[in-house]
């Protein structure tokens, strides 16, 4: 019996752990770059988002839409936020998928890391300095990540989907969702 209790401590503590970093498995969709939001990322530009920016890709990366809504009783604002860009980076065993609006002064937006076939996602704090990379904590009510592959090389294509709802702190909750394209660097 001791035996018993002291393996379900065990269990229960790596559940426990892995419940606080919000692990989920990534899906695999192989027909995503034959959707019609990603079809359409070819035929637009890539954005802009300060003038003395260098453009990495001529078609337009991702289609993010971020709703943030914050509240103190009442509804007091929202905001709405679809200028987002994506990269990816390989590094050991690990994709690194980052979907931001860095404009040179802040940034808003959300690192994926996915690996083993899991993922997840941290919030960007849009309070930095130029060149920094700083996350903020938040408790994720729901998330979702569904990508054309579970195999990475580098320079290869790739193509995903994100759904993301978190709470950021007691007054802010977000809503991040929709397409990116990008290749692995």
């Amino acid at each position: 019996m001791k035996l018993f209790l002291f393996f379900a401590v065990i269990l229960l503590t790596a559940l426990s752990c892995q419940k606080d970093q919000n692990f989920e498995k990534i899906t695999v969709d192989q027909n995503l770059p034959t959707q019609d939001t990603i079809r359409q990322l070819s035929k637009y530009p890539e954005l802009k988002l300060y003038n003395s920016e260098i453009i990495e890709s001529k078609t337009r990366t991702a289609y993010i839409v971020q709703k943030a809504f914050y509240y103190d009783g009442l509804l007091k604002g929202s905001f709405l936020f679809e200028d987002y860009k994506c990269k990816a980076q390989y590094q050991n065993d690990t994709l690194n998928i980052l979907l931001n609006n860095d404009n040179g002064y802040f940034g808003n937006g959300v690192l994926v890391k996915v690996f083993n076939n899991q993922f997840y996602i941290k919030d960007i704090d849009p309070k930095t300095l130029k060149g920094e990379k700083k996350f903020i904590k938040s408790k994720v009510s729901e998330q979702k990540l569904i990508l054309n592959t579970n195999r990475f090389n580098k320079n290869d294509s790739i193509y995903g989907f994100i759904d993301y709802k978190c709470k950021i702190d007691s007054l802010v909750y977000k809503h991040f969702r929709g397409y990116f394209k990008t290749t692995i660097q």
